[in-house]
């Protein structure tokens, strides 16, 4: 079922010009102000040392960052740390002196192309603060842009970049949490920034912006998201050997690293991908990956990392070993907590050049660490953001018989549409509004942040994505959501997906009746919800996955050969009936 085509930039644009004040203080600006570096309109100092908290006032009341505890997660001056996607530096200043602009409409010299702004931001305002600014290009044109920067003492840890765990003052410290957040928005990538004029809102502080780079050249081949960070090991002096499914192939690679929602940093010594024979041995020679020229990485609380692009032919549809060593010690990781797939930890030492299994005595059933898998080339990739079905749950370990494997499979062997990567960014147990995870600290609950509070990472920021697929919410309904809330969330995903120019499609429901908390009264907010997918205008197009495994004589449950035995999730060949009803022109 088709929906309307995909809003254009420059629409969206002109929707949100219409919509934004222009005030004669900036127009001032624009005429008088020659942009400057950011570096050089540093006008406050946030960041000042535990011995001497008066010498910085962030928010006016004498507060501010510990840069022992900046230091303490790897945000040390002048540190390049690269966040969803976009490399911003750590301002290069000692404590106590100016390290940020409060933003007062000033124009700051940018240039690059990219998809996006990326912003290191946060707010002393007390609460959440919105602002307009433009971006001026190359070629004399203006666009506007909004700006939504979180407050550093109340803002969700959830979509922080990173939390410090005190806040100095003149009168001592206080054990509150500090914010530091990483935003992105929009820009015409087919144009060259040369220019960004910043909101009128003093409360809004700038520590650092940049131009992210577009990902054209790359096909997102495999990728899973961040459910948690929970107790591991510890693991010291161990070589991690994780087992991922490609989808699209391609004849160079680079992997993705992410230490997300951690508080310290984590050093990975050394890297090697090979293709999987069986187990944890490969197909000849494990190939040495390297991180900016090196062997390896630390990766800051909060950031990632990119291997360099590596000649490795990646087959489509394989499975691929991609080891780390962690020197350590590591007592807790961002991991995907669900994988389906046995992966393999190693006794002590640096077993990533192992061709043999021998090293591998254990087995691991998450995914730490590693976040995605880029292939050189391609069309680009299609999203897939959803929940336990989406991640798998009940289908068969090994075999990769979750509903994105099936449609990856499908893509590879026909020839009407092109060959997308497919990347599955489900999360067991996960909500659309609500967080499983509140986002900070050692976690005991790896269902994740809301899709609402990922959307950003998990979906804008993956390379080359050109259409995400909106598969959740029967969990929302499982917890006492209502219809009304649940397809208002689902509304702004596609919304803020659109922003983008992306393409954005949404799946039905499917029934659960038998499994536990899923009620008459639920029944009828699920099918309020299904009723407002079928006729919305939110969406490009709509996946009507109840109608494909729902019992036509009792369209309440699941069809009982698709019915993975809870009630809840299909099994292997209803997951498959699912890919199997996808119209791949959609995609």
């Amino acid at each position: 079922m088709v929906r309307r085509g995909v809003r254009g930039f420059a629409v969206v644009l002109v929707l949100i010009a219409s919509v934004l004040p222009t005030t004669s203080a900036q127009a001032t600006r624009d005429e008088t102000a020659a942009p400057l570096p950011l570096e050089r309109l540093f006008d406050n100092t946030a960041v000042s040392d535990d011995s001497s908290p008066a010498e910085a006032d962030f928010d006016g009341e004498g507060a501010s960052l510990s840069a022992q505890d900046l230091t303490a997660a790897g945000w040390t001056p002048g540190r390049a740390l690269t966040v969803q996607g976009a490399t911003l530096t750590w301002p290069d200043r000692a404590a106590g002196e100016p390290d940020n602009v409060r933003a007062d409409g000033q124009s700051v010299a940018l240039h690059g192309r990219g998809d996006a702004l990326a912003f290191l931001v946060t707010s002393t305002s007390g609460a959440d603060l919105t602002a307009s600014g433009t971006v001026s290009y190359a070629d004399g044109t203006l666009s506007p842009y909004v700006l939504t920067a979180p407050d550093w003492r109340r803002g969700p840890l959830a979509t922080k970049a990173v939390a410090l765990p005190h806040v100095n003052t003149p009168g001592g410290q206080l054990a509150v949490k500090a914010r530091l957040y990483v935003v992105t928005v929009p820009v015409d990538a087919g144009r060259t920034v040369s220019s960004v004029q910043l909101p009128l809102a003093p409360d809004l502080h700038v520590f650092a912006l940049s131009v992210r780079a577009a990902t054209t050249g790359w096909t997102g081949s495999w990728a899973t998201a961040t459910s948690g960070h929970p107790a591991v090991g510890p693991w010291t002096d161990r070589t991690l050997r994780l087992v991922v499914h490609t989808s699209a192939g391609g004849p160079r690679v680079r992997l993705r690293f992410d230490n997300t929602f951690a508080a310290a940093p984590v050093r990975i010594g050394g890297a090697t991908v090979a293709v999987q024979d069986t187990g944890a041995a490969a197909e000849g020679t494990p190939v040495r990956l390297t991180f900016g020229g090196e062997r390896g990485v630390e990766i800051p609380a909060g950031a990632q990392a990119y291997s360099d692009p590596l000649a490795f032919d990646v087959p489509a549809g394989a499975d691929l070993l991609v080891s780390f060593h962690l020197p350590g010690p590591v007592a807790a990781a961002p991991v995907h907590r669900l994988a389906q797939q046995r992966s393999y930890l190693s006794g002590p030492g640096d077993h990533t050049a192992d061709g043999a299994a021998t090293a591998y005595p254990t087995v691991l059933t998450t995914w730490p660490l590693l976040t995605g898998v880029d292939v050189a080339g391609g069309p680009g990739s299609v999203v897939l953001i959803g929940d336990s079905i989406t991640d798998g749950e009940r289908s068969t370990v090994d075999a990769n018989r979750r509903w994105p494997d099936v449609l990856a499979g499908r893509l590879l062997a026909q020839s009407a549409v092109p060959h997308y990567g497919v990347l599955n960014q489900g999360i067991a147990g996960n909500n659309v509004i609500s967080d499983r995870y509140p986002g900070d600290g050692v976690s005991t609950d790896a269902s994740g942040v809301s899709a609402l509070h990922r959307l950003d990472r998990d979906v804008h920021a993956q390379a080359s994505v050109r259409t995400a697929v909106v598969f959740e919410g029967i969990n929302d309904l499982r917890s006492g959501k209502s219809a009304q809330q649940l397809t208002a969330g689902l509304e702004e995903i596609a919304d803020r997906a659109h922003a983008r120019g992306l393409r954005v499609l949404v799946a039905t429901l499917l029934p659960c009746g038998g499994a536990p908390r899923c009620t008459a009264a639920l029944e009828t907010e699920r099918t309020a919800v299904n009723a407002w997918i079928r006729q919305n205008d939110a969406f490009d197009g709509v996946l009507d996955f109840d109608a494909a495994v729902r019992d036509p004589a009792r369209p309440t449950r699941l069809l009982p050969a698709y019915d993975s035995g809870d009630h809840l999730h299909p099994g292997d060949a209803g997951l498959a009936a699912l890919a199997e009803s996808v119209d791949l022109t959609l995609l």
